[in-house]
């Protein structure tokens, strides 16, 4: 069984620009703020965050130094979402299958 921090596949971006969506922060913060936010279930990695938001960058989805939504980051972050409520519908529908 997985551990509580195994992301799914392309969750780390979703989980980025949900936060940057509420306010402009820097990389660790958003880091914290996920941890803190999932009560210490996701641990994001640096390994894993700084490459996100290196490739995050390359679709004009944020600024340097302190992490904000590009007009095309939040129509990223809306793509985003909509895809994860579509997957999380039907692992649940999945799950709850009596």
């Amino acid at each position: 069984m997985g551990k509580p921090t195994d992301l799914v596949q392309g969750t780390l971006d979703l989980l980025i620009l949900k936060t940057i969506s509420l306010e402009p922060k820097h990389g660790w913060a958003i880091a914290k703020r996920i941890q803190e936010v999932s009560r210490e279930a996701l641990q994001i990695q640096q390994g894993s965050l700084y490459p996100a938001l290196h490739r995050l960058e390359q679709q004009s989805c944020r600024m340097a130094k302190f992490y904000t939504l590009t007009r095309s980051g939040r129509r990223q972050f809306e793509k985003e979402l909509a895809s994860w409520a579509r997957l999380s519908s039907a692992i649940n529908l999945v799950i709850q299958e009596a």
